[in-house]
C-alpha cells in the first residue's frame, strides 16, 4: 500500500455496498456460540481471511481447538514510531430461534432497508464495515499512520477460550506495540429525547463473575422432617442475593457519563455532595438513564437452579448459577458481600471470571473517537459509559491495550439497537451501515 492520497472521507461506493454485502453473507454463515464449545468459526473466518488476502495482507488463521478459528492480521502505518492499534470484531454469535422471527435469522435478508439476521448488531455489521474499509484502502493506495491490527475472534459469546483468551495466551506476538483497541457496543446512535441524539463511547466495562451455588445436605424421604434440606438453604441464599441492594459506586466513566449527559438536560450536580442520590439523578435525565443505571453499583442475578430427580426425594446437594457483575475495583465488596450472603450451608465459587476495565476519557484517542463522529453527525452528542457486560476488551487487556467501544451506527428514531442484542428480529439500517464505514475510515486513518 502507498501513501495516503485520497482525500478525506472518500470512502467509495463499492466500499458502501460491500459493507452491506459483507454484513448478510457473514448472517448467512451460522456461527452460532451455544456454550460447552458447540460451535464452529471457521467458515467465518475464512470468509473474512479470503477477502483480506485479496488486499495483499496476509491474514493468519490460528485455532486452539479445530473449528474454532480466529483471524489475525497486520497494516503496516506510514509512522513506524506510532504504537499499534487493534481493531477487533467476533465471528460467533448467541442462538436464535427461527419461529420467532419475522425473517430467517441466518437469511441476511435485506428489507425495508435494513440487514436482517443474527448478528446484524453483534456484531458481523463491525466485522464487515473493517474489511470494507480496508478493502478500499487497498483500491485507493491508503496506509494508516499507524499499525493497524485486525482480529476477528472466536467464542467472544462464551468464555473466549478459544478466541481472544487463545490469542492473548498463545500469540502475544502478533499483537506486538499495541497499547489501545477499539470494537463493539459504542458510537450508535441513542435517541435521549427530541433532537437530543448521544453516541455513547465505551470507555469501561464492568467485570464479570458467573458464579456457581452449591449447597450440601442430608438426602432422605420427601414425607419426612428434614431441617437439612440442600433445596431450602439454596433457595434462601439465591433469595438473599437476587434481593439484595448493592451500594452505589461511582466509577471516574461513570461519573463523567453521568455529569455529560446531565448537562444535556440543564442539570448540574454535584456527585461529591452529602446526600446525593443517583438513582434521583437517573430519573430526571429520561432515557439516557438506560446508558448509566445498570453500571452505578455491582449486581447479582439468579439465573439457574439445578436439584432433585425425583418429587418425593430430598437430594442430598443442590445447585445454582448467578450472573454477577463488578464495577471497577468492587471486586472486595463483591466477594464479602457473597460470602455474607450465601451463609456457612452454602458454597460459592467463580464459573467464569474476567476483570472490570475502565479507559480514560480525557485521553487522545477518545478525542479522536468523538471527533470522527462528531464530523460525520455534528448535531450528535459525544458521551462517555461504561458497559454492563463485557467484550473481548477484557483479554486483549492482559497485553496492556486499553480497549473502548466504538462501533459506529447512525440510527433513526424509534430504533431500538440495545433490544436487538441478542433479541427477536435483530437487523442494521443499510444507511447506518454507511455512516459507519466513513466514520471508521476517517478515524482508522487519523487515529
Amino acid at each position: 500500500m502507498a501513501e495516503a492520497t485520497a482525500p478525506q472521507d472518500s470512502v467509495d461506493a463499492p466500499a458502501l455496498d460491500e459493507s452491506v454485502t459483507f454484513t448478510s453473507e457473514l448472517i448467512r454463515i451460522d456461527t452460532t456460540n451455544r456454550g460447552g464449545g458447540d460451535c464452529r468459526e471457521r467458515p467465518a473466518a475464512e470468509y473474512v481471511a479470503e477477502r483480506l488476502a485479496a488486499t495483499g495482507l496476509e491474514p493468519a488463521l490460528l485455532e486452539r481447538t479445530p473449528g474454532r478459528t480466529n483471524v489475525v492480521a497486520r497494516i503496516p502505518g506510514t509512522d513506524p514510531a506510532a504504537p499499534a492499534l487493534l481493531v477487533h470484531g467476533h465471528l460467533d454469535v448467541v442462538p436464535a430461534e427461527a419461529a420467532d422471527w419475522t425473517v430467517h435469522p441466518f437469511s441476511g435478508e435485506i428489507r425495508d432497508g435494513d440487514v436482517w439476521g443474527r448478528g446484524a448488531i453483534d456484531m458481523k455489521n463491525m466485522d464487515a464495515m473493517v474489511l470494507a474499509v480496508v478493502r478500499f484502502w487497498a483500491r485507493a493506495g491508503i496506509r494508516p499512520r499507524r499499525d493497524i491490527v485486525i482480529a476477528y475472534t472466536a467464542d467472544e459469546e462464551a468464555s473466549a477460550a478459544d478466541g481472544a483468551g487463545f490469542l492473548t495466551d498463545r500469540h502475544a506476538a502478533l499483537f506486538e506495540g499495541c497499547t489501545e483497541g477499539i470494537s463493539e457496543s459504542g458510537a450508535f446512535t441513542f435517541h435521549a429525547g427530541p433532537n437530543m441524539p448521544l453516541y455513547p463511547i465505551g470507555a469501561g466495562e464492568r467485570g464479570t463473575g458467573w458464579l456457581k451455588l452449591t449447597a450440601h445436605g442430608k438426602a432422605g424421604h420427601g414425607s419426612k422432617v428434614n431441617r437439612a434440606n440442600a433445596v431450602t438453604a439454596l433457595a434462601a441464599a439465591v433469595t438473599r442475593i437476587g434481593e439484595h441492594e448493592w451500594p452505589v459506586r461511582l466509577t471516574p466513566t461513570v461519573r463523567a457519563a453521568l455529569t455529560e449527559i446531565a448537562a444535556l438536560h440543564g442539570i448540574y450536580p454535584d456527585l461529591d455532595a452529602p446526600g446525593f442520590d443517583v438513582d434521583e439523578l437517573l430519573g430526571k435525565i429520561g432515557p439516557a438513564a438506560a446508558l448509566v443505571a445498570p453500571t452505578v453499583r455491582n449486581s447479582s442475578n439468579p439465573t439457574m437452579l439445578d436439584a432433585g430427580y425425583k418429587v418425593n426425594v430430598i437430594p442430598g446437594h443442590a445447585t445454582a448459577h448467578i450472573d454477577g457483575r463488578t464495577v471497577p475495583g468492587g471486586d472486595e465488596e463483591f466477594h464479602a458481600t457473597l460470602d455474607r450472603l450465601t451463609g456457612p450451608s452454602v458454597d460459592w465459587e467463580f464459573a467464569h471470571r474476567e476483570v472490570a476495565l475502565q479507559a480514560p476519557v480525557d485521553s487522545p484517542t477518545y478525542g479522536k473517537l468523538r471527533a470522527a463522529i462528531e464530523r460525520f453527525d455534528p448535531d450528535g452528542h459525544v458521551v462517555p459509559y461504561c458497559m454492563s457486560g463485557g467484550t473481548d476488551a477484557k483479554q486483549f487487556s492482559r497485553l496492556g491495550i486499553t480497549g473502548y467501544g466504538f462501533s459506529p451506527l447512525k440510527l433513526p428514531v424509534g430504533f431500538d439497537y440495545q433490544a436487538l442484542f441478542h433479541g427477536v428480529d435483530e437487523r442494521v439500517p443499510v444507511d447506518a451501515l454507511h455512516f459507519g464505514v466513513r466514520v471508521l475510515d476517517h478515524y482508522l486513518r487519523t487515529a
